[in-house]
């Protein structure tokens, strides 16, 4: 670890107590934080240099009911990278929003309010980013079943392929 990533992560520890930190190598580190103490730990650092969301994303842990959420700071001081995750319950998902300390904030939790289902308090703005006129399940979440949505939006259609009449475009004997 840097010593700049080492101090946060110290006035980190006395601010908020113990946390699961995992070292993925001399740059990077992942700390896993219970939801009460994200916000606060996400001021922190971005005080201590780590101003640059780089991306905030979500896992969806079916098995545990539980989303994780992920936001990945940046310094561009050390070119330390700290990864912030959370989980929280899947049947209630929400959060509170960190658009106010970093404004692009909006756009990704948009995005997983619109493939997870994710709530964001605070973020007035859930419009669709890519989904028009979506109508299903969240598309990312796990239960999601993409044959199932294909075969009840699209169903199936029969061809009749005429394959004497390829095969003659192929060959060249006529156009199209």
């Amino acid at each position: 670890m840097t010593n700049s990533m080492n101090n946060a992560l110290e006035k980190l520890k006395s601010l908020i107590g113990e946390f699961e930190l995992i070292e993925i190598d001399e740059r990077e580190v992942k700390i896993n934080l219970k939801p009460e103490s994200v916000l606060q730990a996400l001021s922190l650092l971005k005080g201590e240099g780590y101003f640059h969301l780089s991306l905030l994303s979500a896992v969806d842990w079916i098995d545990e009911k539980m989303f994780e959420l992920v936001y990945i700071l940046y310094s561009w001081n050390d070119g330390g990278k700290i990864i912030v995750s959370t989980k929280i319950d899947r049947d209630k998902a929400e959060f509170v929003t960190v658009k106010h300390m970093w404004p692009v904030a909006r756009f990704y939790e948009r995005e997983l309010h619109e493939f997870f289902g994710i709530s964001f308090k605070g973020n007035d703005d859930m419009r669709p980013l890519f989904l028009e006129n979506w109508d299903d399940k969240p598309p990312l979440r796990k239960d999601f079943d993409p044959l199932e949505y294909s075969k009840r939006k699209f169903p199936d259609r029969e061809y009749k392929k005429d394959v004497i009449h390829e095969a003659k475009i192929i060959r060249g004997d006529i156009n199209g």
